[in-house]
């Protein structure tokens, strides 16, 4: 039900609203909607809570905190809260007071988000485990295509898309800032490449070369479209529809809907999608007001005071040092839970008040702990993350996502049911202070414990819910593009600074469950082994007895940094190059270093080996550090030697021109 009238709407009329809001997202009956039951009981989750946010604001006119959208929130309450928000009467928190509007100029650069800024950073080999793109790669499977047809349906529909979603034409710049290039801009618009495999003796052959090379090597939107689409003709009207998605610009709620929306418009030429009143550029500029808020401050806040007590990333052993490796591609292991087992989880989880999501990562955190030997961990969890600041934000294209990094402490001796609420618990405590960014939070922490290495490298992603967000399923029918098999499908991830992320997906009414790891540095026996105990105890859950059975998990809190051997989260620092001896900058180019730092940093910099981030910098000023100084002839030093040794004089060691040059 929508408002129509243009008198104000009476609590009555906004709890009515509030139910159809419940029964769309949930699937279930108005009329028979239990007014007292939570909405994580119900079958809700944190990804629906934000959709469901979203609809309250353009169905009511009612804008809610971010402390507002939980999960464990009955719609009494939530309607008792719209009513006293409406009545402009509620204390405690309120709606984040920044302005989303339409940007003066839709061209005009602006900023990079943090994450956003983490990929930037490894596409330039910054960090250990990066790659020269980061990317996610997907193609999948196609039936009753048309051949003669479905090539200029997909142009076409690429075409029509750009011109809706601007970000498919951002481009990023040298020095970190991306801008969205004209709609007639020549390159603008992602281009279609089309391999036609028809009449080709071994197409199986084929596709899989292209496969590889569109895993390897992906969009990189410093030079070109962050979007590389291809399309290939098979036999018997089969083919694949091959997407490779930069992470500098999209997200993994965008690339599902950049997916339906490129298939609806490939399927009807006349087909239309609604139109959008702001972009992904109006939602970054009102992000860049957040520091100047109380809520901004106070979250900020709260995350540092947490740092001192948090446990270190679970020491996994290693084969080999991440700094020493050079991945080429993330090596993916996948599992299937059968849509029986998948809606009986679901029905466990909704018994014993957690999420699935926070159910299956409590899951992966035992599986890491009896991996590691200890069981305090830090993980990090991957956020889509959309403030709900306009009614159109879960419609854009864009790179929403952030990370939040989670302590957990599982002690032994308790049943899963204690340790999922414990974690169902602290996952909620972090996500109401979502206003700071994981990666600003990881940044502290690195300064803290005085290391240059990725403090977080094991991640958790989880869509569960997404379809149901989103108010359907992803189209099947194609038009010219024939039948989508999404069931069959290929996908790749390169993402820096992570050695293992567990994703979570759901697909057919199955639950998908994926491992990718970086190889080169992790056992292939270990990996194998830990992937099936979570695909086993993911499945147990569907049956309430493993709920109240005692997990078994190791004694000892945190690993033990003597034990010897390669671990993650424990291993050295590189040494830092070049003289270590404090005083004022010594030559020229000390000189020139230490200007570009006070002017990126609007400090002086008087010591020539005070640490560039302990004077506010980081990762990107690094980036632009580098590209000043190239400017002015110092082009001897890479991100990677400035980050090993970020201070005047450890980047003059690297930079200082050679006799010859």
């Amino acid at each position: 039900m929508t408002l129509t009238s243009t008198a104000a709407p009476t609590e009555h009329d906004q709890t009515t609203v509030l139910a159809g809001i419940w029964a769309e997202l949930l699937g279930i009956d108005p009329d028979a909607l239990p007014r007292d039951v939570s909405f994580l009981r119900l079958g809700g989750d944190s990804v629906l809570a934000v959709r469901m946010s979203a609809l309250v604001r353009r169905r009511l006119g009612v804008q809610l905190a971010l402390s507002d959208v939980r999960v464990d929130t009955t719609l009494t309450e939530l309607a008792a809260l719209v009513a006293s928000r409406a009545a402009g009467t509620t204390t405690g928190d309120r709606p984040l007071p920044v302005d989303l509007h339409r940007r003066a100029d839709p061209a005009a650069p602006f900023p990079l988000l943090p994450l956003q800024q983490g990929y930037f950073v490894g596409q330039q080999d910054g960090w250990e485990l990066s790659y020269d793109s980061a990317h996610y790669y997907l193609d999948l499977a196609l039936t009753d295509v048309d051949p003669d047809e479905a090539p200029e349906a997909l142009r076409d529909a690429l075409q029509r898309l750009a011109a809706h979603q601007p970000t498919l034409r951002a481009r990023v710049t040298p020095e970190g800032h991306q801008h969205v290039l004209p709609l007639e801009h020549p390159g603008a618009v992602p281009p279609l490449h089309v391999l036609d495999l028809r009449d080709d003796p071994h197409p199986d052959t084929r596709l899989e070369v292209l496969r590889r090379e569109m895993s390897t090597r992906g969009p990189d939107p410093t030079r070109g479209p962050g979007v590389d689409v291809r399309l290939s003709l098979l036999p018997a009207g089969r083919g694949r529809l091959h997407l490779s998605l930069s992470l500098l610009l999209l997200d993994g709620w965008s690339s599902n809907v950049l997916t339906r929306e490129l298939l609806t418009l490939a399927a009807d030429v006349n087909a239309t999608l609604p139109a959008l009143d702001v972009d992904f550029g109006d939602y970054v500029n009102a992000l860049e007001q957040l520091p100047a808020t109380t809520g901004w401050r106070a979250d900020r806040e709260w995350w540092r005071a947490q740092l001192p007590s948090w446990p270190p990333a679970p020491a996994l052993p290693l084969t080999r040092d991440p700094a020493e490796a050079t991945p080429q591609v993330m090596a993916n292991r996948e599992a299937r839970l059968p849509a029986a087992v998948w809606t009986a989880l679901r029905q466990r989880c909704a018994e014993q008040g957690v999420t699935p999501s926070v159910a299956l990562l409590t899951v992966y955190a035992t599986v890491l702990a009896r991996w590691a030997g200890h069981h305090r961990l830090l993980l990090n969890t991957l956020q889509l993350n959309r403030l709900p600041l306009h009614p159109d934000v879960h419609r854009l294209v864009g790179a929403f996502a952030s990370t939040m990094l989670l302590p957990v402490d599982l002690p032994p001796g308790a049943s899963f049911a204690e340790l999922a609420g414990q974690t169902q618990r602290r996952f909620a405590e972090h996500t109401a202070h979502n206003l700071v960014s994981g990666v600003e939070i990881a940044r502290d922490l690195a300064r803290l414990r005085g290391t240059h290495r990725p403090v977080a490298p094991v991640v958790f992603l989880s869509t569960i819910g997404m379809d149901a967000a989103m108010g359907e399923r992803a189209p099947r029918h194609a038009g010219p593009l024939g039948e989508v098999n999404a069931a069959d499908h290929h996908h790749q991830l390169r993402t820096p600074q992570v050695a293992l992320e567990a994703r979570l997906f759901e697909l057919d009414d199955e639950l998908v469950l994926v491992f990718s790891t970086v190889a080169e540095i992790l056992s292939a026996e270990q990996v194998d082994r830990a992937f099936a105990e979570f695909v086993d105890q993911a499945a147990a859950l569907a049956d309430t007895d493993a709920w109240h059975e005692v997990v078994p998990l190791p004694a000892t809190p945190d690993p033990d940094p003597l034990a010897g051997g390669l671990r993650l989260g424990l291993l050295d620092e590189a040494p830092q190059a070049g003289d270590d001896e404090p005083g004022p900058p010594r030559d020229r180019v000390e000189e020139q270093i230490a200007a570009v730092f006070a002017d990126l940093l609007g400090v002086a910099v008087t010591d020539r080996t005070t640490d560039f981030f302990a004077l506010g910098g980081d990762s990107l000023l690094a980036v632009r550090a580098l590209a000043r100084l190239a400017r002015d002839g110092l082009m001897g030093a890479t991100v990677r030697d400035f980050l090993a040794a970020p201070t005047v004089a450890g980047l003059a060691a690297a930079a200082r021109p050679t006799p010859t040059q």
